[in-house]
């Protein structure tokens, strides 16, 4: 392990310990930066699951457009989700718990066949799913004021915070993933709208995409593991109080709040 990829993966460990943002690791990010990047990550899982935690599935992140330009990068990025990642629909979660979040509104899915790539088609994809369901992820940073190039949101886990997942399972027959619509609402108002066309033309698109990505590395998404494709608008910042909701056509309503420490 270089001295960059120790030194980083200890920084953003302190930053979860400390509760302070760090500065930005990279400038621009070229490709010997992001495999640095990922080897920060990678070194950070490692710590997680020596304690006890357990990866509980992946996320893509990047995918529209509008989240592209909201943090200006081109590309899509990955990370893992943890077991304490996970908070039940409606839950009050503990501000506290994160530094500078932010709520995306994704149609998620869950595997029930492991998907190990690369050479994943559109049709094995589908076929390993098990059921869509409706989400909500928090965001997150380590790196202050979300200035982040493309190799720093990497590197932080893909700024991954937590996973708020509805409670109405949906088979792929009876959604379309491309046209499905969704609205956000922060305390009532309306925020955001989307669909799900705008995550690579479709979430399964970003299900592929993940599994040939990770496969590369060794890593396959195992079966019950929950996959996050992308969010279908641009992310919303929260603040302790606040409630947010997103309705998605054909897969109901999930709900989220922020609880004043």
């Amino acid at each position: 392990m270089s001295a960059l990829v120790e030194d980083s993966a200890r920084a953003l460990l302190g930053a979860y310990a400390d509760r302070v943002p760090i500065q930005p690791i990279f400038g621009s990010a070229g490709d010997a930066q992001l495999r640095d990047a990922y080897a920060i990550q990678r070194a950070q899982v490692d710590t997680w699951t020596a304690d006890g935690r357990l990866v509980k599935g992946h996320k893509v992140g990047l995918t529209s457009r509008a989240m592209q330009l909201q943090l200006g990068v081109d590309q899509p990025d990955y990370g893992v989700l943890l077991d304490d990642m996970f908070y039940l629909d409606s839950e009050s979660i503990p501000a506290g718990r994160f530094l500078q979040p932010k709520i995306e509104p994704e149609i998620s899915f869950v595997l029930k066949k492991s998907l190990r790539g690369p050479g994943v088609t559109v049709a094995e994809a589908i076929q390993a799913v098990d059921f869509a369901i409706a989400s909500l992820e928090i965001i997150d940073s380590r790196i202050a004021d979300w200035k982040i190039s493309l190799a720093d949101t990497i590197a932080d886990n893909a700024s991954s915070g937590g996973v708020v997942l509805g409670s109405t399972p949906v088979r792929l027959e009876n959604i379309d993933l491309v046209r499905s619509g969704c609205v956000l609402y922060k305390n009532g108002e309306l925020v955001g709208t989307g669909a799900g066309g705008a995550v690579l033309g479709s979430p399964i698109n970003a299900l592929v995409w993940l599994a040939n990505t990770v496969g590369r590395q060794g890593v396959t998404l195992e079966a019950g593991a929950v996959v996050m494709p992308g969010s279908l608008c641009a992310a919303v910042a929260v603040a302790p109080g606040d409630t947010v909701s997103a309705t998605f056509a054909g897969l109901g309503t999930v709900t989220t709040n922020f609880a004043k420490d």
